[in-house]
């Protein structure tokens, strides 16, 4: 089993926020792979499905970013699932706006959500997916630019990724880490 985890804040004035994009990856994904239903489970919305013979445990928590390890380690602990079948998408704004990068492991970078993640679980050593939402502008408060919607060119860049993040997820089902690595982060590189 993998848990597929998108990390957002709850609540209709967070949705379609730069810093809800793995929320958005997660609602892609389910469309993809046709989950319908959606549970409140383990601090969060979650979602069955299987994949290239995986049974896939998709969650959104509602924890709020913070907070959103307690969701992963309920998850975890209830199926028993180890560290290296968890996968995090989260928003970066070290990246470009809709670039992707994965790493099988490391630090949270900054990344209140995925701190929080490390520090419940215990380990570094889970999958994680970032979604590029670009560098705030000069003068922006950072969390005034998170909680912003990105418009225009810019909100079809990020619907872009949302699209590639759910390949690099499949990806990793279906042919391991290494090869989405390959293929994401090579292309991350050249743009």
């Amino acid at each position: 089993m993998y848990i597929i985890a998108g990390l957002g804040n709850p609540g209709r004035e967070y949705e379609k926020t730069r810093h809800n994009a793995g929320f958005e990856v997660i609602d892609c994904l389910a469309e993809r792979l046709q989950v319908s239903s959606w549970e409140k489970k383990h601090k969060a919305l979650a979602g069955k499905a299987v994949y290239a013979g995986e049974k896939l445990l998709l969650l959104k928590p509602q924890t709020y970013m913070n907070l959103s390890g307690e969701s992963l380690l309920s998850a975890a602990s209830f199926y028993r699932v180890t560290p290296d079948h968890i996968l995090v998408i989260s928003d970066d704004i070290d990246l470009a706006e809709g670039r992707l990068r994965i790493r099988k492991s490391g630090s949270a970078g900054g990344h209140n959500g995925l701190k929080s993640i490390i520090s419940n679980l215990g380990s570094a050593d889970f999958v994680r997916i970032r979604v590029g939402v670009g560098s705030k502008p000069a003068g922006w408060d950072l969390a005034d630019y998170v909680l912003g919607r990105a418009k225009g060119e810019d909100a079809e860049k990020m619907e872009e990724a949302y699209a590639d993040a759910v390949e690099a997820v499949l990806t990793v089902l279906e042919s391991g880490v290494d090869k989405a690595m390959n293929e994401v982060n090579r292309k991350e590189k050249k743009g």
